[in-house]
């Protein structure tokens, strides 16, 4: 039988903390990996259902930890989409066609600078949320991904476990992933990216 109750006395610098049941009762102990993978990092308050165990010591540990209202399929969904995969390949894809001419190289190292500092920007912003200090805005992150940086970012995503629960930010995150994409395409096919290219290096 699952129970349910509320985070308290949590430490993210260790990873770890207490669960205090509703209605009242014995505290278990809660440890960051006890949640499912893909997961935000827990808070004071959460609100979480979970399964107890004793240890050799009769200590309770929570086990399963789940949030208030997340399901399995939630974590299933997360381990599914394969975001280094999908960024790395971006990658090599864009220098495949940077080599064979199909786009400017400029624009392909220009692009794989971004993905660089998407992915020093999430990992600054995730370092940030464990110490409780001053977040990244979300907007930023938006724009580095809009201006291409985008496959550093699922990398980072995916890496640092970051982002990829939260369903508002997903949703505008694909969006800048798709109009980056498209804008790419159209510079390309207008010959726009190839003037660029000519005028910087000449």
């Amino acid at each position: 039988m699952r129970n349910a109750g509320r985070i308290t006395d949590w430490n993210d610098a260790r990873g770890y903390g207490f669960v205090v049941p509703n209605g009242g009762g014995d505290r278990a102990f809660v440890h960051v990996k006890e949640f499912q993978r893909g997961s935000r990092r827990p808070m004071n308050g959460d609100s979480i259902s979970y399964l107890t165990i004793a240890d050799q010591r009769g200590r309770l540990n929570a086990k399963q930890i789940r949030y208030a209202g997340q399901t399995v399929n939630e974590r299933v969904s997360a381990l599914r989409l394969p975001r280094v995969a999908i960024g790395i390949t971006a990658l090599l894809t864009g220098a495949g066609l940077a080599v064979v001419g199909v786009i400017p190289m400029l624009l392909q190292l220009l692009l794989v600078g971004l993905s660089l500092l998407a992915y020093v920007f999430y990992w600054l912003d995730k370092s940030a949320a464990q110490r409780g200090a001053r977040r990244t805005p979300e907007s930023t992150l938006h724009l580095i991904s809009l201006a291409g940086g985008w496959p550093g970012a699922l990398v980072a995503q995916q890496q640092f476990r970051h982002k990829t629960i939260k369903q508002p930010f997903q949703s505008f995150f694909w969006a800048t992933v798709a109009i980056n994409v498209a804008a790419i395409v159209w510079l390309v096919k207008s010959g726009v990216a190839a003037e660029l290219a000519r005028s910087l290096s000449g």
